[in-house]
This record gives C-alpha cells, structure tokens and sequence, in this order.
C-alpha cells in the first residue's frame, strides 16, 4: 500500500525530475527510485555518465564507492539502492572545465539546487546522512581537513530534526586520500560506524 510519505516523496522526485532552474546545467539526476529510508547519502554532483545513465554513482566513482559498502556492511549496489535514498548538492551535470575535468557547481547553482535537499530533509527526516565529499560535507559542517572529520560521527540539525552525519571522501579516482594513510584507516573507521549505526538495520546486511 502505497502510504502518504510515500506519495509526498514521488511528488517531489517528479518535481526535481523537471528542474530547469539553472540554464547552463544539464537534465537532472536523481536517486534511481523515490525510496523512503531513514538513510539518506548526499553526494556532490553528477558526472558525465549519469545523465546517460538516469542515476546516480553510475560509473567508476560508484562502483569504488558500492564496493566500500559491500565490503564493510555487505550491501551490494542493486540493495543499495533499493534501500538508501540518494541525494546531491547539486542534481545536474555542470559541465567540463576548459582546462580539464569536471567543473565545480558555482555558489548560485548550489544556493539554487539546495531548496531540493532541504525538502528531502524535510520529508525523510533521516536518523543519518552520509555526505559524500568536500562540497556535500561542507552543506552541513565547516573543517579544514578530512583527516579532522572522516572517521569520526556528529551530530546535525535541519529545521529542529537532529540526525547523525557520518562523513566520507569522494571515491574519486583523481585523488589518492582514501587509499593511503591516514585516509585508508579513517575510511574504514567511518565505514564501520556507518554500518553499525541502528538506521541501517533496514538496510539488508550480512
């Protein structure tokens, strides 16, 4: 049966799925399905291959970063996203840099994407939120370094609703923090309190 947080949440996806609040971005991406879930992962922004694709996380990031949930919590992708709703700073490709690689969202990208996550927010009201990345992490709390955050929970509030935010790096293939010291012991620090947090008992594990 279909329940009314439910069809608060498909209305909204079909919302985003319209966006054409930015005229220099491209077509949205969102979570491959409306998924009510107390688990709630906001990454940056899409690539060049999920638009193609309709779906977040859909190449080489992705399959780094599944293949850290299934090594730790033993969730593999397709139960991944079944199960975890996935959001985004900001939802629309921004496009190439001239010198090279993906370029950043500008601040009035971001301000114009945020009104989407604070109704997801607002709606899900998640008991944790795994930002993944320096620009996602930086919607929620303020560091310097990912030595100072990853590995470590805290404590969040949007709107009076208090959730636990457990941060983590982008599996970005350009950087090589999640796979060398500090950044591979704090990684799988913050993998092992991510999986062990009471939100994802709905999440099938081993």
């Amino acid at each position: 049966m279909t329940t009314a947080l439910q069809r608060k949440l498909d209305a909204h996806v079909d919302a985003l799925r319209a966006c054409a609040r930015c005229v220099n971005m491209h077509k949205p991406v969102v979570s491959g399905g409306a998924v009510v879930s107390k688990v709630m992962l906001v990454g940056q922004a899409p690539g060049t291959r999920e638009p193609v694709a309709g779906k977040p996380f859909a190449w080489t990031a992705g399959k780094t970063m599944f293949g850290w949930f299934e090594k730790f919590c033993g969730v593999d992708e397709a139960q991944f996203r079944a199960r975890i709703y996935m959001a985004a700073v900001c939802r629309c490709f921004p496009g190439k840099n001239a010198t090279g690689g993906d370029r950043v969202p500008n601040e009035v990208e971001v301000q114009n994407c945020s009104g989407w996550l604070d109704a997801e927010l607002t709606i899900l009201k998640p008991e944790l939120v795994i930002p993944v990345g320096k620009l996602a992490i930086r919607q929620f709390m303020q560091f310097e370094k990912l030595d100072e955050i990853i590995g470590k929970k805290f404590v969040a509030e949007f709107r009076g609703k208090k959730f636990d935010l457990i941060p983590l790096p982008h599996p970005s293939g350009a950087s090589p923090w999640h796979r060398i010291e500090p950044g591979k012991s704090l990684l799988a620090l913050a993998m092992k309190r991510i999986c062990g947090h009471p939100a994802m008992r709905g999440v099938k594990l081993r």
